[in-house]
């Protein structure tokens, strides 16, 4: 990986030398559907030759400097031509495997490279997945921030944008898709060219897959007439499953969203959603031709909040074809300009355009809980980061910039007002279209537009990094009323800032049928460490002060006593589901922050969760409980806290409603907290059928939800799971039964799952996740007691060794997270002072697993206190 790395000192020289022209690719992809490689070697055990295709680019270029001497960059196992203005180079001299020397560039250049890429199984370049249930080959790309250059040469940098012509040849039978619309002729799919975009966004799909058509249409406001031609596609096993009635649904009202807002016509022509398999991301904002990971086709029945987080996603890509791709960051310190944009543009739209009005909930409740967590680790960084090299970048794909960023523009919207808001937008991309900016041409559209200096408020929330806590002061008077409301801000002393806040501040009591509701509510600006709120003097005594009501700033909130002894008692009695989020959030964070008792966050779960009205929300308790138990929980309390998890979600399940939601939440919940024999008992009647609860579908997703405790318990063997893949001859079912094989409970099994993800690379990127995810069992501490010190040993060579994601999925996955003693703090710490000089990249994810453990050995230090 080091000699693929750029750096921005390296690209902003380029940028300054170098304009592009435009692109002309051609590949051929008719060897995908032959065998993949040949393994080199006595045994069969060295190396695998690479499953490569010929990729030809014609790239044309000015200089500003004529004579000087620049590089082009890709990655490919070998080139067999260069061509510069004509003259033919050595590949031998002027490529190194990552980079194609250029020397004595003229002011008009036209560059031609031949080479071998290879198709990928890590999810990086031109993937390539065989689909196990019908031996189909399917290929996409997916590049962001730079593995473009893994399938054609070219400047690999956001500012160095040019229109792009693709033309490839497929197998027969094939389709292809890529950026502009695609057509036939002569065997040779031609794209039409598209506009000035940048390396990472250009795209290629193809193979058979299931393909659905639909027409976006609209008037504009000039009276001619908008269409876009819409797709969906994905591989032919998922057609069965494939709502693309409700893709387009949301496509369309998404569409008309963003043209009701920014008043600037969608301007890539088409618009493709491909949903591929062994996605790494969530999706990937191709203009005209967007893609996502396939899990967001359902194959079992699943809660409305999957359906809402998949509308959120789709939103989100589509804001990114103006916040992103029309005008792009100029190098990756300013990346929030398109995630943190395209995150709250998704909640924005998503609430004002779709049936998911309680979008702003599951913002406050999961998007923020991510960029909390983010925002105090070691590695918190400002929300416009200091991005020094693509390594850099690849990890600052984080909650930061994408939901930190998002809740600073939500505060923002609250500071400058909507409509200025969006007419900052608007004139942002009229000016920049087609352009690169930065931090400063936005601010000073929105200077222009709100009237109001940008500087102080970007300092604070933009260039500064920590999370500020609000905790109300309430002193009543001798009339039982407030006599003073304030609000005291505090900051860590590692990122000591304090902020401007635009807060509501809300009271609330219970009525006399017991419901605890909101009576007074006022909007202040809360500044420096203590702020009087003056309009809620005179108030009656609150039960509750939620000093953050309706989510309108981004901070931890904290409560005082009275409030705090509330929620203990009566939390399930908030009626407003928004307050309630964000009071549980609250509670999660002083978990997390070691002054809320585990046991007693379970507790709360197990006595209000089973009246939470919103799904999203429960799910979340579900997985903060699961948290809570197997991290912050004391040693000794955990059986006794895990059998009560265990009993509720039993308890819940069954008295949830036939077919509900709820019902589904609490099963799946009931399998991941089962610890009895009478657990396991209940889990494999339901598999068997002999048992059944009233309007639960034990369908082929929960069937697999239900095996993982059993193989996890020694329950279920491997004949059982290769019995269960039989019934399930598919990708998702490999995936799922490669994740119960490595979570069986035996030291064959874990050396077994090791050795596959560590010392090998027969696997794909997604069963490397599937073996991680499935080796590290809570019930299995002392078996994974010897991969803390195999852990150290190896990730500098799997860092040095293995692509950036396949590295990425091994460091975070396979840290010893659950041998939660002084000892793997100790070990851990030990590699960080004997590895100063490792990359970069890699200090920040051994530094950020060190933070959670230590944080995980606080929360058990307070629990145990509670005991």
């Amino acid at each position: 990986m080091p000699g693929e790395n750029l750096t921005r000192d390296e690209a902003r020289e380029r940028a300054a030398l170098l304009s592009v022209d435009g692109y002309e690719v051609s590949l051929d992809l008719r060897t995908a559907t032959g065998t993949s490689g040949t393994t080199t070697g006595a045994g069969g055990g060295g190396a695998e030759e690479p499953h490569t295709f010929r990729s030809v680019t014609t790239v044309r270029f000015r200089c500003t400097e004529p004579g000087a001497s620049s590089f082009a960059d890709l990655i490919a196992p070998a080139v067999t031509a260069v061509s510069l203005n004509g003259r033919d180079l050595d590949p031998g001299e002027v490529f190194d495997g990552s980079r194609l020397l250029l020397e004595d560039l003229a002011a008009d250049n036209e560059l031609i490279v031949d080479a071998r890429c290879a198709y990928s199984r890590t999810g990086e370049g031109m993937h390539r997945f065989v689909d196990p249930e019908d031996g189909e080959v399917y290929l996409y790309t997916q590049y962001e921030p730079a593995d473009a250059r893994r399938v054609f040469a070219n400047f690999e940098q956001p500012d160095l944008k040019a229109p792009y012509r693709f033309e490839v040849r497929a197998p027969e039978g094939w389709t292809v898709w890529s950026n502009g619309v695609g057509e036939l002729t002569d065997g040779v799919w031609r794209f039409a060219e598209t506009k000035p975009i940048s390396t990472y966004i250009t795209c290629v799909v193809a193979g058979p897959y299931h393909y659905v058509t639909d027409t976006y249409e609209r008037e504009l406001p000039d009276g001619t007439r908008l269409e876009i031609p819409l797709g969906a596609m994905c591989r032919k096993g998922l057609a069965p499953h494939f709502d693309a009635d409700d893709v387009f649904l949301v496509t369309k009202q998404g569409l008309d969203f963003f043209h009701d807002h920014v008043d600037y016509p969608y301007p890539f022509g088409k618009y493709d959603q491909a949903f591929v398999p062994e996605y790494n991301l969530g999706a990937m904002e191709n203009p005209g031709m967007v893609t996502f990971r396939e899990e967001f086709i359902f194959r079992g029945k699943v809660t409305q909040a999957s359906y809402e987080g998949r509308a959120n996603v789709i939103l989100h890509e589509m804001a990114h074809m103006w916040f992103g791709d029309l005008v792009t960051m100029e190098w990756w310190d300013d990346l929030w300009l398109k995630e943190s944009f395209a995150d709250f543009m998704g909640a924005f739209s998503l609430v004002g355009a779709t049936r998911f009005t309680d979008g702003w909930i599951t913002f406050a409740n999961r998007r923020k809980a991510w960029a909390y967590r983010a925002d105090q680790l070691p590695s918190t960084h400002p929300v416009t980061a200091d991005i020094r090299d693509l390594q850099d970048a690849k990890l600052n794909f984080d909650g930061i910039t994408y939901a930190k960023g998002a809740s600073v523009l939500k505060q923002l919207v609250a500071y400058v007002g909507q409509d200025a808001f969006l007419e900052g937008a608007r004139r942002y991309f009229k000016r920049h279209a087609y352009g690169n900016t930065r931090l400063g041409d936005l601010l000073s559209v929105l200077e222009e537009t709100s009237g109001r200096d940008m500087t102080a408020w970007s300092r604070a929330w933009l260039q500064t990094a920590g999370v500020n806590s609000l905790t109300p002061q309430v002193l009543l008077g001798a009339d039982g009323r407030v006599e003073e409301l304030a609000v005291v801000q505090e900051a860590a002393e590692s990122h000591p800032e304090l902020r401007p806040h635009r807060v509501a501040v809300g009271l609330y009591r219970r009525t006399p049928d017991g419901a605890l509701e909101r009576y007074a509510r006022t909007e202040t600006d809360v500044d420096g460490p203590r702020t009087v709120v003056a309009e809620l003097a005179g108030a009656e005594a609150p039960e509750l002060v939620l000093v953050n009501d309706d989510d309108l700033t981004y901070c931890k909130i904290r409560f005082d006593e009275t409030s705090l002894a509330t929620l203990r008692e009566h939390l399930g009695a908030l009626t407003d589901p928004l307050a309630r989020a964000l009071c549980w959030s609250a509670l999660w964070n002083l978990t997390r922050d070691a002054l809320l008792p585990a046991r007693e966050f379970v507790d709360l779960v197990l006595r209000f969760g089973g009246r939470e009205s919103d799904i999203g929300v429960l799910q979340m308790l579900h997985a903060w409980a699961e948290s809570a138990l197997v991290h912050y929980a004391a040693p000794a309390w955990r059986e006794t806290g895990g059998r009560l998890l265990a009993e509720g979600a039993r308890r819940e399940l069954e008295a949830a409603g036939p077919g509900s939601e709820q019902q589904l939440a609490w099963a799946r919940f009931f399998a991941r907290s089962a610890v009895a024999p009478g657990d396991f008992q209940l889990l494999r009647e339901l598999l068997s059928g002999t048992v059944t609860v009233e309007g639960l579908d034990v369908d082929q997703e929960l069937r697999w939800v239900f095996l993982e405790p059993l193989a996890a318990h020694g329950l279920a063997d491997e004949k059982a799971l290769a019995e269960e893949l039989a019934r399930d001859d598919t990708a998702s079912g490999k995936r799922h039964q490669v994740r119960c094989l490595a979570a069986r409970p035996s030291a064959e099994v874990k050396a077994e799952g090791w050795n596959r993800v560590v010392e090998s690379r027969e696997l794909s990127n997604a069963l490397v996740e599937a073996t991680i995810a499935g080796f590290a069992q809570p019930s299995q501490r002392e078996l994974l007691a010897p991969y803390a010190e195999k852990y150290f040993a190896v990730i500098e060579r799997v860092w040095e060794e293995r692509s950036i994601q396949i590295a990425m999925h091994v460091v975070r996955g396979l840290f010893p997270e659950l041998l939660d003693s002084p000892g793997t703090l100790d070990a851990t710490d030990a590699w960080l002072a004997a590895h100063e000089d490792a990359p970069p990249a890699l200090r920040r994810l051994v530094l950020e697993a060190r933070d959670d453990l230590a944080r995980a050995l606080r929360g058990q230090a307070c629990d145990a206190a509670a005991g």
